[in-house]
């Protein structure tokens, strides 16, 4: 891999371990990711495991985890 970049075929990262979260369900419905050589983050849906992948930098993924778990996005789910 040459070059990570957003949108790239998800197959073109060969090589690295994808991760879902142990409460992803089982319809496939699951965000997956994988750390590029050089730090950054992966991002690729699961039902569709040769489409897209979107690259985001450490601190990227860590903001958004932190609002993640201060519940900013809570609103996104239904209720």
């Amino acid at each position: 891999m040459d070059h990570a970049y957003n949108g790239m075929a998800a197959t073109e990262l060969g090589g690295v371990v994808w991760q879902k979260s142990r409460h992803s369900n089982s319809q496939g419905s699951c965000v997956e990711f994988a750390k590029l050589p050089g730090g950054n983050v992966a991002v690729r849906n699961s039902r569709h495991p040769d489409g897209p992948a979107l690259v985001y930098t450490p601190a990227e993924i860590e903001a958004m985890l932190l609002g993640i778990k201060d519940g900013e996005f809570d609103h996104l789910i239904a209720p």
